[in-house]
């Protein structure tokens, strides 16, 4: 499988003081999987642009490093700037790259945006896919006012009232957190210090002002020349070709041209591409004529190449001992996991199931957790069942050796018991919350969470009974029979579990 790769661009209110930008790169690349790509400073705006990548977990922590160094360095209240702000750490989004949904970088906003109003004590506000409140989705409705205009309403008006933290703002003020499709930040300089030529141009070019759709702007002074600043959320509907073009024709009206543009951050390839065939009027160009695509797609083949291996499915059916049925019973309660989070993620953004958010999203964050150990667990089964069959090889020669193998058996049988056993756990907690997702879930996806349930009572039943195979010839052991009672009592719950599953879906959905 591709790796999956997360693009994060935290946006820092500091521009003058390059020693506190370097503190907050050190700290976001101090995570282990972070790779730095761009770092933008512009100290007319009094704002750096970060832009790193990694794998998800890795990014999130990276940026949580980074939200609080900024927290520690930057006091709004002494902060001056031609860009709208904040916070400190003004605005933080995270983009799908590869292999990872934009759903997934919704949750980890969400993660992230819990994990700093509980640990830092900071306001936090989501924005475009992970908002919350629709009327609150786009950044500039958000930060209107900016940190001193909302420092003074926060406490006392509800549309300022923060989704996590407390409502007041510190000298770090408040972080916007965020899940979008990839942004260029594009500005155009003009050949005057007229700034308010370039206001005019930005209400003209501005989706809110009945512009381009995908396109947000303003006009600012940068470096002495008026700057059309703006952010195109959408290059394929918005290209940056018919943008540039729209300026410098609004431009001419008032007497002036276009001195250069710029692009803050990073730029996908493609959008470069359609500006080229544009000018270029390169209609017939296909991308596959771009050497490097035509190298990368060679590497990628190859590498699927050497990473052909069996499925999980395929290893059970080749008859080795290991993996086994602990290990299905595993693999099964994951998939019911995966429907579970299916459901969840099938709910949450419905204005129908509103009352059921917050839980979903706890039911999401919790599920994650399950599916990995889980997942993790199909690999442990099949270990802890090598341990049995390596203390069975023990020599045997004398009683000495005979009484090694002998405990050698007993605690490797212990350990394969032990883990189907933490798996039969996990399984109950699976039909505790596919339960609930059919109870409170999207009813379309009823069946969907039922399915799950199902999943996770095989499972159980598959892994409690590789607990009692395990323990044979120990049931007068103390510690076995702490096992054994346990898994009864777990069984004991998975028929009451059951039993209300069916009440569920006959009163939900007539089944």
């Amino acid at each position: 499988m591709p790796p999956k790769i997360v693009e994060c661009i935290p946006n820092f209110s500091e521009a003058r003081r390059p020693e506190v930008i370097d503190a907050i790169i050190a700290a976001v690349a101090s995570v282990n999987g972070v790779r730095m790509l761009d770092r933008h400073s512009d100290v007319d705006h009094n704002r750096t642009v970060l832009t790193f990548v990694g794998t998800p977990e890795a990014v999130e922590e990276a940026a949580y490093l980074g939200i609080a160094r900024a927290a520690e360095l930057i006091d709004l209240n002494q902060h001056q700037g031609e860009h709208p702000r904040l916070g400190a750490a003004d605005v933080v989004p995270f983009v799908p790259i590869a292999g990872v949904t934009m759903q997934e970088c919704v949750e980890m906003a969400r993660r992230l945006g819990k994990r700093v109003a509980e640990t830092l004590d900071i306001p936090v506000y989501f924005y475009e896919d992970a908002a919350i409140r629709q009327d609150r989705k786009n950044l500039e409705d958000i930060r209107r006012g900016e940190f001193e205009g909302i420092k003074e309403a926060i406490a006392s008006d509800p549309y300022r009232e923060p989704d996590l933290g407390p409502k007041r703002l510190g000298p770090a003020g408040a972080t916007v957190i965020g899940a979008r499709q990839p942004l260029i930040a594009y500005n155009i300089f003009l050949n005057t210090p007229d700034v308010s030529i370039a206001q005019k141009i930005a209400r003209r070019v501005r989706n809110s002002s009945g512009g381009f759709h995908f396109v947000k702007g303003m006009g600012v002074l940068v470096e002495g020349l008026a700057q059309v600043s703006m952010n195109l959320t959408n290059f394929h509907r918005s290209p940056m070709a018919q943008v540039t073009e729209f300026v410098r024709r609004e431009a001419q009206r008032y007497g002036v041209g276009i001195h250069h543009s710029e692009i803050v951050g990073l730029v996908p390839s493609q959008a470069m591409v359609n500006a080229a065939r544009y000018y270029m009027q390169m209609d017939g160009f296909e991308n596959a004529q771009l050497l490097e695509n035509r190298l990368f797609g060679f590497e990628e083949e190859e590498q699927e190449t050497a990473n052909d291996k069996p499925d999980f499915i395929d290893q059970v059916a080749e008859g080795t001992p290991a993996p086994g049925g602990g290990s299905a019973a595993a693999h099964t309660a994951a998939l019911g996991a995966a429907l579970a989070l299916m459901v969840a993620r099938l709910t949450v953004g419905k204005p129908k199931y509103a009352a059921a958010e917050a839980e979903c999203w706890q039911v999401i964050e919790d599920g994650e957790l399950l599916r990995t150990r889980l997942t993790e667990a199909i690999q442990h089964d099949a270990e802890a069942f090598d341990g049995i069959l390596i203390a069975r090889r023990l020599p045997k020669a004398d009683e000495a050796q005979i009484a090694a193998r002998k405990e050698a058996i007993r605690v490797a049988s212990f350990y394969a018991a032990q883990v189907p056993l933490e798996t039969a756990r996990d399984c109950v907690a699976v039909l505790r919350m596919t339960l609930r997702m059919a109870e409170i879930g999207n009813i379309n996806a009823i069946s969907d969470a039922a399915a799950g349930a199902h999943l996770a009572k095989a499972g159980f039943e598959a892994a409690r009974l590789n607990v009692r195979i395990n323990l044979l010839g120990y049931e007068q052991d103390s510690e076995a029979q702490a096992f054994l009672e346990e898994a009864d009592a777990l069984c004991a719950e998975v028929e009451n579990l059951m039993h209300s599953l069916g009440g569920v879906l006959k009163e939900r959905a007539g089944l």
